[in-house]
């Protein structure tokens, strides 16, 4: 890393190919190159932001989550300027893990302050939602085909998910003792996720409740944590 110590985290994909991560602890956002290798950091205007989630827009902005300062960020990397958008509540302090829907709404969750959170790009509103179960530490967070987002619990045994227009948030409950961390959504708008504190890959049907598990090969102890899965429906 041209940064010692940066911490790299989140990895996100641009339209362009490129990879950025978010430098955690050195307060910059990178750009890797895949073809040449080559690395370029963008540093933050506020000190200490602690990037965190990012992800890309349409016209290759990159949107980032201040997990440190509770504000999320839109770098534009062409003249590297970058926008900040305050978070309405002061307790939400740490925003988390960022992701668009089909309409460009930006959706956020802010675990500490166990909110979800919804970012107009255009008009840059900002709209914050309690999640129902207190201490819920909401975390992973993806949109599945009808542009509903769905999020982890990961400080109790639930998913849920929160209505685009309404915010109204249903939880769906998972088997005693799972900590959900991540998760992603296949193309028929199965739910998997990373049980980080018993070891298994987990799978929910929102149309039933319905859920399935498989134990990690490394065992209770493997701690699970990101997922993603592919177009043609493989979860890794």
């Amino acid at each position: 890393m041209p940064t010692p110590d940066s911490h790299p985290h989140d990895p996100a994909v641009a339209p362009d190919g490129a990879l950025w991560y978010s430098g955690q602890m050195s307060n910059t956002l990178g750009r890797l190159d895949p073809k040449t290798g080559k690395m370029q950091e963008f540093r933050l205007k506020t000190p200490d932001s602690g990037p965190h989630g990012l992800v890309a827009d349409h016209d290759g902005n990159i949107w980032f989550t201040a997990n440190f300062k509770g504000y999320i960020g839109k770098l534009n990397p062409r003249t590297g300027q970058v926008a900040e958008y305050a978070l309405p509540d002061k307790d939400a302090a740490d925003p988390h893990t960022p992701v668009f829907d089909q309409k460009g709404m930006l959706w956020f969750t802010v675990q500490q302050g166990n909110d979800v959170g919804r970012l107009d790009p255009h008009s840059g509103m900002v709209i914050l939602k309690k999640v129902p179960t207190s201490h819920a530490l909401p975390y992973g967070i993806a949109v599945n085909s009808k542009g509903v987002p769905f999020f982890c619990e990961f400080g109790t045994s639930k998913l849920a998910s929160i209505n685009p227009e309404t915010m109204e948030i249903t939880e769906y409950p998972l088997p005693k003792g799972a900590r959900p961390r991540r998760l992603a959504i296949t193309s028929d708008d199965r739910v998997y996720y990373s049980d980080y504190a018993r070891g298994y890959l987990g799978a929910m049907d929102p149309t039933t409740g319905k859920n399935e598990e498989w134990p990690s090969p490394g065992g209770p102890g493997s701690e699970p944590y990101a997922i993603t899965a592919t177009p043609d429906g493989k979860v890794w």
